[in-house]
């Protein structure tokens, strides 16, 4: 499948594949998507798989995040995601595996970055490009507890109006079946999320993720939003020489969304 030119532009050779937001963020403001594109991982995690924790060897995830640092030119840190609301404010000294599900930086040089493979990408910036953030949002992250959830926690930390959020790819609407028990849950905390889910089999629905974060944070007063509109292009489903997915493969790499600020 084709993508529209604007979703993406070329860094360098060695990733032409990933994607940069299409979005009026402060020049000082960079940030990235990976894809399976480059790399050094064997299948079934063939190409650029950053995750250490799904069993790939620990060698390779190591020369790829190499790659991704020699790449962006900062420093990536890396989480342990565990789908819940905590935010780690990146510092020079932050170490990788911190255990949280997004991440805050107001300093140049380091990449807040989150990895997925079907969960959705989020990444926020302030308009004056004071500040940044990456959030991983499944579902549960997503949920949250009593309305608040991962986005909810890191929208703390952008307070200013003009905010900017940019949503990268993920399993989409047409292929995220879930048990009626999820949609209760989200419809219980805000009856407009009925629109993001469509009814599939008995006791089953399709759940419109990115949709249901555009409702969360236009919520929270964060209107500027950008990337994933839930059409075909961006399902890492879908798309499986680009993207990894959990749903379609089950063993897997992960692929990593990174936001940072330059000097």
């Amino acid at each position: 499948m084709l993508w529209p030119m604007e979703l993406y532009t070329f860094l360098q050779a060695d990733s032409a594949d990933w994607l940069t937001p299409a979005w009026p963020a402060p020049s000082r403001v960079h940030a990235c998507f990976t894809t399976r594109s480059g790399g050094s991982s064997l299948a079934p995690y063939q190409g650029l798989n950053l995750g250490t924790h799904v069993g790939d060897v620990l060698a390779h995830v190591q020369a790829n995040r190499l790659q991704l640092r020699q790449l962006l030119g900062v420093r990536p840190v890396f989480l342990d995601q565990v789908h819940g609301q905590a935010v780690l404010e990146v510092q020079p000294d932050s170490a990788d595996g911190a255990q949280a599900d997004a991440a805050y930086c107001a300093a140049p040089g380091l990449a807040c970055t989150v990895m997925v493979a079907d969960c959705l990408p989020v990444l926020l910036c302030n308009a004056d490009g004071s500040a940044v953030s990456a959030a991983h949002a499944g579902w549960r992250g997503l949920l949250g507890q009593q309305g608040v959830g991962v986005l909810e926690r890191v929208a703390e930390r952008h307070r200013g109006p003009d905010t900017l959020a940019w949503l990268g790819p993920c399993i989409g609407p047409t292929a995220f079946e879930v048990g009626a028990e999820v949609r209760q849950a989200f419809v219980a905390q805000d009856p407009a999320a009925a629109a993001c889910f469509a009814p599939a089999a008995p006791g089953k629905w399709l759940a419109d993720l990115p949709g249901l974060a555009r409702q969360r944070l236009q919520a929270l007063g964060i209107h500027r939003i950008y990337g994933n509109d839930g059409s075909a292009p961006w399902c890492t489903v879908g798309n499986p020489l680009r993207f990894f997915s959990y749903r379609r493969d089950g063993v897997c790499g992960r692929m990593a969304a990174c936001i940072w600020l330059a000097d």
